[in-house]
């Protein structure tokens, strides 16, 4: 930690990508691991929209447990810590693979959602967004006021594009940050594997916070095997004892 809050100093665009290790403090299964969501379910068989329009009623049973679910969980210190370190930088951008806006409900602001939210809807064909609340009755999904097509939860499922603007704007901000943290990620899932090397190769000092090894800890500048809930509150701490000393 000493080692690191020395590099910091100098440090003024930090990016930070999370991954599912960030939201499994909070309770959230993960979609790999040995308690996840891998092990207990064919997501591949559910989240696709070949799935959707073969039946969209499974579909929408099995988001709305998911949604039930997230319903119970709250953000933990490691989520509360990113928010607090958006205001310690004087540039600062936070790039998710989570769909569960747990890092919204902790408080932060400038968020890249890379596979959507799976709070929100839209049209599955002409994406259009649907507003209104409330869960969706898998047995009278409602269609979309503009064209007429289903209603969909409005993430990114497996064989469909990242949102170009979001994915564009995540290698533009990996490109010019000084400082990018890779936390919780398995670092495998790509484009999204490809941001921390990115940023590496443009000049960023480099932290990895995970709890196993990945493809780019050999990289890393900096790598630590403790749980974000724990190490994050900690350096948010002492960053904010430096720029007040």
């Amino acid at each position: 930690m000493e080692d690191l809050l020395k590099r910091l100093k100098s440090c003024s665009r930090c990016v930070i990508l999370t991954g599912a290790g960030v939201s499994s403090e909070s309770g959230v299964a993960t979609f790999r691991g040995k308690e996840g969501l891998w092990g207990k379910f064919r997501p591949e068989e559910l989240a696709t929209m070949d799935a959707f329009m073969a039946n969209s009623s499974i579909v929408w049973e099995w988001y709305n447990w998911r949604r039930e679910v997230l319903n119970k969980v709250e953000p933990n210190p490691g989520h509360y810590a990113m928010c607090e370190m958006e205001k310690l930088f004087d540039h600062f951008c936070l790039i998710t693979q989570n769909v569960d806006s747990l890092h919204q409900a902790a408080g932060s602001t400038n968020v890249l959602e890379l596979h959507g939210n799976i709070l929100r809807n839209k049209c599955a064909d002409c994406f259009t967004p649907f507003l209104d609340e409330g869960d969706i009755d898998p047995d009278s999904i409602p269609s979309c006021s503009k064209c007429g097509g289903k209603i969909r939860p409005d993430v990114v499922w497996f064989g469909e594009m990242l949102d170009e603007k979001i994915i564009n704007k995540a290698f533009e901000e990996s490109e010019r940050a000084d400082l990018f943290f890779s936390i919780g990620t398995s670092a495998v899932v790509h484009p999204a594997a490809s941001l921390p090397i990115v940023a590496k190769r443009h000049g960023a000092l480099l932290v990895e916070i995970n709890m196993e090894p990945t493809p780019i800890t050999e990289m890393a500048d900096f790598c630590f095997k403790i749980p974000s809930g724990e190490f994050l509150p900690e350096l948010v701490s002492s960053l904010k004892a430096e720029q007040s000393a």
